[in-house]
This record gives C-alpha cells, sequence and structure tokens, in this order.
C-alpha cells in the first residue's frame, strides 16, 4: 500500500470516529415511532418501487 491509500484510510477512519458521538446522541434523542410512521414511510418507497418497474417495462 502506497502512502495515499494509508492517509486516506486514516482520514475515514477518524471522521467515523468523530461522527460516533453525534450518532449515538440521534438514536437517544429522536423520537420513538407512531404506528401510522411506518405507511408513511412504506407508500412513497412502493412508489418509487412501481414507478422503476414500470419504467423498466417500458425499456424492454
Amino acid at each position: 500500500m502506497d502512502w495515499m491509500k494509508i492517509g486516506w484510510a486514516l482520514l475515514l477512519v477518524l471522521m467515523i470516529l468523530a461522527l460516533l458521538p453525534r450518532a449515538k446522541a440521534m438514536m437517544t434523542d429522536s423520537p420513538k415511532a407512531q404506528p401510522g410512521d411506518w405507511n408513511a414511510v412504506l407508500l412513497p418507497i412502493l412508489g418509487v418501487v412501481a414507478f422503476v418497474m414500470l419504467l423498466i417495462t417500458l425499456v424492454r
């Protein structure tokens, strides 16, 4: 490995270590999911999947 790969790997590890405390705080301070929240998440995802499948079928 050359020194550039080692330097980038060290920077990546340092960035992850710097972000871990903030991620932990975000996980503990975030509100808990309500029963209707999952429908609000799944509906747009299913819409995007259906749209992509439509585009794939139109290209074939």
